[in-house]
């Protein structure tokens, strides 16, 4: 009987152990640098795949090097919004805006089982299926960007598809930058972004 219950318990622990490793194994990282410092962000390949690869495709061709965390969502810079959120936007390279590849299905919170908390990476978008290369983080959790939030009149959310893993405050120093509205001025600068080894 003993026996029996050490095997089971073995049992247990590998197939656990099993897990982990699959989990890990999908999960991709990435560095970004900008010149107020790095941000390691793990992406989840599992839960949103689409989402992953197209950001990763961005990543291997270097379109956002060279690139720039562009917006500031505050507190105070969204007068005329009812539904409040707190975010920094990032774009490509100018040089590669017209070179970029076609617009991705849209991963819904509901589907991909994340959530928009504080220092999600996600999809920036327009209408449905629009999502190309500019992405953001939260700051803070925004729950008004999972689906059904109220952010977005469609009420689809947006494809959150990881989180920082270190370099909050680099993000958090990103959004106090000196701005205009909503524009960052200057903009801050991405020196690049790319894989980190598993």
């Amino acid at each position: 009987m003993t026996s029996h219950r050490c095997t089971l318990r073995l049992l247990v622990v590998l197939v656990v152990g099993l897990g982990s490793l699959v989990a890990s194994e999908a999960q991709e990282r990435v560095r970004i640098q900008t010149e107020l410092g790095d941000i390691d962000v793990v992406l989840d390949s599992e839960a949103a795949p689409r989402t992953v690869a197209n950001f990763l495709r961005y990543v291997d061709a270097g379109h956002y090097d060279g690139g720039q965390f562009h917006r500031t969502v505050t507190m105070a810079n969204q007068p005329d919004n009812e539904v409040k959120i707190e975010v920094v936007q990032a774009s490509v390279n100018a040089a590669h805006r017209e070179k970029g590849f076609t617009a991705i299905e849209l991963e819904t919170t509901s589907t991909t089982g994340l959530s928009h908390r504080d220092g999600t990476i996600s999809m920036a978008r327009g209408g449905p299926n629009s999502a190309t290369s500019s992405f953001f983080f939260c700051i803070g959790d925004q729950p008004e960007l999972d689906f059904e939030g109220r952010r977005n009149p469609d009420g689809q959310g947006f494809a959150a598809f990881g989180r920082i893993e270190r370099g909050l405050e680099v993000v958090k120093n990103v959004q106090s930058s000196p701005h205009q509205a909503q524009r960052l001025e200057p903009p801050v600068k991405i020196l690049r972004i790319y894989r980190l080894e598993r």
